[in-house]
């Protein structure tokens, strides 16, 4: 068995934000091998996760995010267990990279897949089900087709299923069940509102060779 240091237990502990005793004991259960390491405590993390799933979550926080220039901004509420959590440096750090990620992703407009109505669900189903590239084959492939898109277009739709976008070899699904690990309490995302400048106003389209026509008629 490698001999396992302080500095590699340390090194592991930065890199998941784990405690130290959990980090050196996936150390040890992977013979030193940091990568097993991570993996080992992101399984141990997500099981949990799992656990806590149930718990109430009335406390939690608010939080916001401008983009630069003032035209994208974001309202996102994050649910835990207690205010105590709520105060933690870590799951405001959370809450903060949430709000950044919703405004960094203009398809996302639910929390999870689970979340979205099922009028949305049976229109996008109405809409893969009538493309033109599916009228030759057989039924039976045609169903799987529709299905694997529809899925693929749900999760399109679904902050959950999204890469993180501080590390996108991870979901912000295992970011939130990382962080219910690392902080011992259920963490949930309730709801969120993006807010685009000018979205749903119509704007006055203007007809600039009309323009110069008239300009040119009085002109004369």
């Amino acid at each position: 068995m490698a001999e396992v240091s302080a500095k590699l237990v340390k090194e592991l502990r930065d890199r998941t934000g784990a405690g130290m005793m959990d980090c050196k004991k996936a150390l040890i259960e992977t013979d030193g091998d940091m990568d097993a390491a991570m993996d080992w405590l992101r399984q141990k993390g997500l099981a949990a996760a799992g656990k806590k799933a149930g718990k109430v979550t009335a406390e939690g926080l608010v939080g916001s995010y401008i983009h630069t220039g003032g035209r994208v901004g974001v309202l996102v509420e994050i649910n835990c267990q207690t205010d105590f959590v709520a105060r933690n440096e870590a799951f405001q750090a959370l809450v903060r990279d949430m709000a950044m990620q919703i405004a960094a992703c203009p398809n996302v407009e639910y929390v999870s897949v689970e979340a979205i109505p099922s009028d949305v669900v049976e229109r996008e189903k109405a809409v893969e089900s009538g493309k033109d590239d599916l009228g030759s084959k057989p039924a039976a492939v045609r169903e799987k087709i529709v299905a694997g898109r529809i899925d693929k277009r749900l999760k399109e739709l679904s902050l959950v299923d999204q890469p993180f976008i501080r590390d996108q070899s991870i979901s912000v699904e295992e970011l939130l069940k990382r962080t219910i690990a690392q902080l011992g309490e259920n963490i949930r995302v309730r709801r969120f509102v993006r807010f685009v400048m000018g979205e749903g106003i119509e704007k006055e389209e203007a007809d600039f060779a009309a323009e110069v026509a008239a300009q040119t008629g009085k002109a004369s």
